[in-house]
C-alpha cells in the first residue's frame, strides 16, 4: 500500500502597511492546513523583493502603500518573474479606480478587507487554481464604472470564433471550465483549448485580464450575471 500524495501548501505573501491587517490575515490563513504564509511586507518595494525571494503562489496586496503602491508592485512582480504568483488586491472600497487599475495591471482579483475568514480562505484557493473569476459581479461593476470608452472594438474581437466568444462571455459570469463545458455540451478539454485561444487573442495573462479586456471592448456588458464567487 502506498501513502497518499499530499499536495504542497499554497504559499502566500502578505503586503499591507498596517501591521494589524497583516497579523489578522496571517492568523486566518495559517490556521488552514493547505495554506502557509511565507512572508510579510509593509510596502510595495518590500513586497517585490519578498516575492522574488520566497516565490509564493499568491500575494495579497494592499493598493495604497508607501514607497511603491500595490499597482506598481503588481506590475513589477508580473514583469520580472518568469512564473509570477497570482496577485489578489485587498482593499477597503470595492468601487475604487485604484482597484480597477490594479486589475488592468495584472492582478487576478480583489478582496475587501471586511471579508470574513471563509471568503478570504476561499479566495486564496480559488485564485491559485485560476479556473474561475473571483467575484465576477464586482469585477463587472468596476469595469462598468471605470473602463475607458472605445470608439471601435479592438482587432482581437474580430479574430474570435463563435465558440471562443461564447466561452469568453461565460468566463465573464465566473463559471469554471467544467461549468462552461456543461453549458456548451462539450468536453472539458475543448473548453480548456478555447480558453487558451481567448487568452492568446486578447493578449491576457489570465481569465481576469481577458474579462477586463472584454468589458473594455464592449464585447460583454452589464447584463451578464453570475455568482459572486465560485467554490468548486
Amino acid at each position: 500500500m502506498t501513502e497518499a500524495t499530499v499536495a504542497p501548501a499554497l504559499r502566500v505573501v502578505l503586503a499591507d502597511d498596517e501591521r494589524m491587517v497583516r497579523t489578522a490575515l496571517r492568523v486566518i490563513l495559517d490556521a488552514e492546513p493547505d495554506i502557509e504564509v511565507v512572508g510579510e511586507a509593509a510596502n510595495g518595494t518590500e513586497a517585490v523583493s519578498l516575492v522574488r525571494a520566497r516565490r509564493p503562489d499568491v500575494v495579497l496586496m494592499d493598493v495604497r502603500m508607501p514607497e511603491t503602491d500595490g499597482i506598481r508592485a503588481t506590475e513589477q512582480i508580473l514583469a520580472t518573474l518568469d512564473e509570477p504568483p497570482r496577485v489578489v488586491v485587498v482593499t477597503t472600497f470595492e468601487n475604487d479606480a485604484y482597484v480597477y487599475d490594479a486589475l488592468r495591471a495584472g492582478a487576478s482579483g480583489f478582496l475587501l478587507k471586511r471579508a470574513d475568514a471563509d471568503e478570504l480562505v476561499q479566495a486564496v484557493r480559488l485564485v491559485a487554481r485560476t479556473d474561475s473569476l473571483l467575484f465576477p459581479a464586482a469585477v463587472r461593476a468596476l469595469a462598468t464604472a471605470h473602463a475607458p470608452a472605445r470608439a471601435t472594438p479592438p482587432a482581437w474581437v474580430r479574430r474570435l470564433t463563435g465558440r471562443e466568444g461564447e466561452v469568453l462571455r461565460l468566463m465573464a459570469t465566473g463559471r469554471t471550465n467544467a461549468e462552461i463545458a456543461d453549458v456548451m455540451a462539450v468536453g472539458p478539454a475543448t473548453v480548456k483549448s478555447h480558453v487558451a485561444a481567448v487568452l492568446a487573442k486578447t493578449g491576457a495573462r489570465d481569465r481576469t485580464q481577458a474579462v477586463i479586456a472584454a468589458y473594455e471592448a464592449g464585447f460583454v456588458g452589464g447584463s451578464e450575471t453570475g455568482s459572486e464567487m465560485k467554490s468548486s
